[in-house]
């Protein structure tokens, strides 16, 4: 949907603007977990069968539940907010920064931890203890990210998906789009065209 699709007036209400927030925090990519990816993923599936007006009704109540609940978190490096000297702040941005840059192709610890001025060891204990999760998955993380917004434009077949997003064999395409997403890529395109149609 377009950033504005209600339209400025609305998103401008006193009320909305939990809503708009939301909206702004998705340009970063979002990832809800828990329960709350069961539940408002279940919603979102049965808006497909629902008249226009209850459809549109819908999305409002989804995203207004979306902009309360606290278990996601953002996958971009405007949204690290971290109590940590200047320089962390500096090492986490640019190491999202690269991932951002290379994530088509394989970036080994070697090669991220040298762009970090860090030993292997030292990095990957730093990048734990900094987002909570491990450099490796951080990776998968952004290539799915890439992946559903390919899946979701385009007629590119999922092979060439997996490959496009740096992913080096399709099996291992399917497991993590999967494990992050609740959904197998050609479930996720399916639903989408679904939904767009």
């Amino acid at each position: 949907m377009k950033e504005d699709f209600p339209g400025p007036v609305f998103l401008n209400l006193p009320e909305i603007q939990p809503i708009k927030q939301l909206i702004e925090n998705a340009k970063l990519g979002i990832v809800f977990t828990g329960e709350t990816k069961q539940k408002i993923g279940s919603q979102i599936e049965v808006l497909v069968d629902k008249p226009p007006f209850e459809r549109l009704m819908g999305l409002i109540q989804i995203l207004k539940e979306l902009s309360e609940v606290k278990d996601y978190y953002l996958l971009n490096s405007e949204s690290v907010s971290i109590e940590a000297k200047a320089v962390d702040q500096q090492r986490i941005t640019l190491v999202y920064d690269y991932v951002r840059n290379h994530f088509k192709r394989n970036i080994s610890l070697e090669e991220i931890s040298a762009e970090a001025a860090m030993t292997v060891p030292a990095f990957c204990r730093y990048f734990k203890r900094i987002s909570n999760k491990t450099f490796t998955h951080f990776v998968n993380e952004h290539r799915v990210v890439h992946a559903s917004k390919l899946l979701s434009e385009g007629n590119l077949n999922i092979t060439d998906i997996c490959y496009a997003c740096g992913f080096n064999n399709i099996s291992h395409f399917n497991r993590q789009f999967k494990e992050i997403t609740g959904k197998s890529p050609s479930d996720y395109r399916k639903v989408i065209r679904r939904v767009v149609r």
